[in-house]
């Protein structure tokens, strides 16, 4: 049972934008009960009304780099600039200073995917069958960068030698080091792959590798292999935005390489709440292609 308006919000947002899979996600987050999902943030710069300012600077670190201290859900609604159609896929042309919404994930790039002929017969080929085999259908964890595009929230924060980043689907979490390692001399392939990060400037640089061929970037079957390279570019232009540029280098997939841009916002007087997929899950035996069974 769903118990007040911000989970009826969280759960629907999720139920949209996961079609085959939004009866087992509104059974599985009916557990939010007695979180604290409605708690004050802290520290949250404010108008003179009262209202969050949320193109307020951003906070820093004692060391003053930008903190990206908070909860972050992807953002479809972005502000209309001269280079906008550069950067990600707009249905129709927008003025300067409306707000537009754009896609996320791989839809949103500029042109579509440069995929090689053969990733694009297997992207065709799990389209058709209406994604029955997708790892995040099957409650596999989802990889950085899917991650990024699907509704959860994610925590962000900063400990000594690492970024943390915890996720509410099936609890999943991802380690950046920032201590000067360099990657491992062997690397199993693993879900989102071995994170290295540094600053330029203002902004925290991302270095992945050694991600799982089993893994779909979207799910539209879009594939990503043990030979990608992710450089994600992170700033936070206002207290209320992330920025991230995620660039995509896989050249057994892909004739060349690609750039999501995308933008996050901060959720304000909330908290993560768990989803746990494979709790009584019963779905996936009873998804099919189409045609199938007959």
């Amino acid at each position: 049972m769903v118990t007040n308006s911000v989970e009826q919000f969280r759960m629907g947002a999720w139920a949209r934008g996961a079609v085959v899979f939004s009866v087992l996600v509104l059974t599985s987050s009916a557990h939010a009960l007695g979180q604290w999902v409605t708690y004050p943030t802290p520290n949250v710069p404010r108008l003179a009304n009262g209202q969050p300012d949320l193109k307020a600077p951003a906070p820093r670190q004692p060391d003053g780099k930008p903190d990206f201290i908070g909860f972050w859900q992807p953002d479809r609604v972005r502000d209309c600039t001269p280079d906008l159609a550069s950067r990600v896929r707009l249905t129709q042309p927008c003025k300067s200073g409306e707000k537009v919404t754009v896609p996320n994930g791989p839809a949103s790039v500029p042109g579509g995917l440069p995929l090689q002929p053969w990733a694009a017969e297997l992207a065709k080929q799990r389209t058709a069958d209406l994604s029955k085999d997708d790892p995040h259908n099957r409650c596999q964890p989802d990889n950085y960068p899917r991650v990024y595009w699907l509704p959860h929230f994610t925590k962000m924060f900063h400990v000594p030698g690492e970024l943390l980043m915890l996720n509410e689907w099936n609890a999943q979490f991802r380690q950046i080091y920032t201590d000067g390692r360099p990657f491992p001399e062997f690397m199993h392939p693993i879900y989102s792959g071995y994170s290295i990060g540094k600053w330029e400037g203002d902004t925290f640089v991302i270095t992945t590798k050694g991600f799982r061929e089993s893994e779909w970037l979207d799910t539209a079957g879009n594939p990503i292999t043990d030979a990608a390279t992710m450089t994600e570019r992170i700033t936070r232009p206002t207290f209320g935005t992330l920025n991230l540029a995620i660039t995509i280098d896989d050249p057994k997939a892909y004739t060349k390489p690609f750039t999501i841009d995308m933008n996050m916002k901060i959720m304000l007087d909330t908290q993560m709440i768990e989803e746990f997929c494979l709790e009584n899950e019963k779905d996936s035996v009873r998804l099919f292609a189409p045609g199938a069974g007959k």
